[in-house]
Formats: structure tokens, sequence, C-alpha cells
């Protein structure tokens, strides 16, 4: 896998790696994904610097990314784990119901994880998300381990492309039935 360091992109944040990647997606034609903004109310505002210094939440939010894939609409969350073990309280519930119920209308719902401490992107199927949720909620671990899963949905290097998602998308539609 690609360093942080050699990317060049150190103390960039993962919110800016997949921003950059959907731009350099968007302007080859391959998919239109835009970051969706968690809604806020301000409460202070610096007036010298016209920045809110304090701010609440309007409502709970669903995911971070919505767009279409060559007409595939898609939907995804992006995660920083910074060990070997994800805790599920990262996703929450309305989160999960919202994913769910795009996966039902026919979309593709997936969490983007990077580990940070490896260096490593994981693109986290629904499917694995829910199992993983299901076991949780019936009195099992409430995270799971980098060990538990598939290395396949690893992703690859990509030349030119910081977080290339597309590959393993397509991996995971054709394991779809």
């Amino acid at each position: 896998m690609p360093t942080w360091n050699s990317r060049g992109l150190r103390g960039s944040t993962l919110e800016d790696l997949l921003n950059r990647t959907n731009e350099k997606y968007a302007g080859h034609g391959l998919a239109l994904i835009q970051k969706i903004p968690t809604p806020i109310t301000p409460i202070n505002i610096d007036k010298e610097s016209r920045h809110i210094t304090l701010a609440y939440f309007d409502q709970k939010s669903t995911v971070d990314y919505i767009g279409a894939v060559q007409g595939i609409p898609v939907c995804f969350d992006a995660k920083e784990c910074h060990t070997d073990t994800f805790p599920l309280a990262n996703i929450h519930e309305h989160q999960l119901r919202f994913m769910e119920q795009f996966e039902k209308q026919q979309g593709i719902a997936f969490i983007l994880i990077f580990f940070s401490h490896r260096e490593e992107f994981y693109y986290l199927r629904f499917a694995d998300l829910k199992s993983f949720w299901d076991r949780a909620q019936a009195g099992g671990r409430k995270s799971f381990r980098y060990e538990e899963l598939d290395p396949s949905f690893f992703l690859p290097e990509e030349s030119g492309i910081l977080v290339p998602y597309l590959p393993v998308l397509q991996r995971d539609l054709d394991t779809r039935d």
C-alpha cells in the first residue's frame, strides 16, 4: 500500500483525500459524488473573523457522501481508525437505517475505513456492516477486528487516485446476486 508520506499529503484529512478523489472521478466522467454537509445552527460568530466559534447540529446526519457511479446510486460514510479494532459506536443507528433503506432502493451503501496506523483503506460492504451490527445487537462484540475483514476489499494502489474505491465497488457489484 502507498504510504501517507509518499503521497505528499501529510496533515490532510480523510475528507480532503476523498474530495480530491471524487473530483478526479468526476473529471474523468466516472462518478458524480457529493459531500453532504452536516446541518448546523451557529450560536456564536466571531465578529472580526466572521468564523463560527460555537454551533450545534440541527439534525442527525445520514452519510458523508452520496451520488452516482455510472448510473448506480451510491452512498457512503468515511471513518478513520487508529487501531486494529473498529468500534461500532462510530456508526450511528440512524446511519445504518438510512444505508439499509438506500440498498432497498437498489443503491449501493458502504463505509470507507482508513486504518491510519497501517495506512490502508478498506471498503466495508453494507452487508458486512449489518452482520457486525447484528452480532453486537445479539450480545456479541461491539466492534470488529482487522483480522475479520475480507482481504479482497482493501483498496488497491492506483496511480493518480488517492482513495481508489471504484475498483472495489465493482468487486462489490460482482459479488451481489
